[in-house]
């Protein structure tokens, strides 16, 4: 299995989830799981997904994700799991 984690954050707006799930959904990452909050207006989310069922790679995938960054007017970070891990590690 190849994971990732996303992270989103932003100023909180209605259907954020929603766009950010549809759009994993068109490139078939599965999302394993989320966790999100809204901080003094600030919408933030964790997601940890699988892409192995993608068949664009990591960098495709991170490319898809910018015409949603620009609408949403949001950060939107994608790092591989295994980098994520090793970093915490240490």
């Amino acid at each position: 299995m190849k994971k990732a984690l996303i992270s989103v954050t932003g100023l909180d707006a209605t259907g954020i989830i929603a766009k950010v799930a549809t759009r994993l959904s068109d490139l078939n990452v599965n999302i394993l799981d989320i966790s999100q909050t809204i901080l003094g207006g600030y919408f933030t989310m964790m997601m940890i997904v699988d892409l192995s069922g993608s068949p664009a790679d990591f960098d495709e995938i991170n490319r898809a994700m910018q015409p949603l960054r620009d609408e949403l007017k949001m950060e939107i970070h994608i790092q591989r799991m295994d980098i994520f891990d090793a970093m915490h590690r240490v």
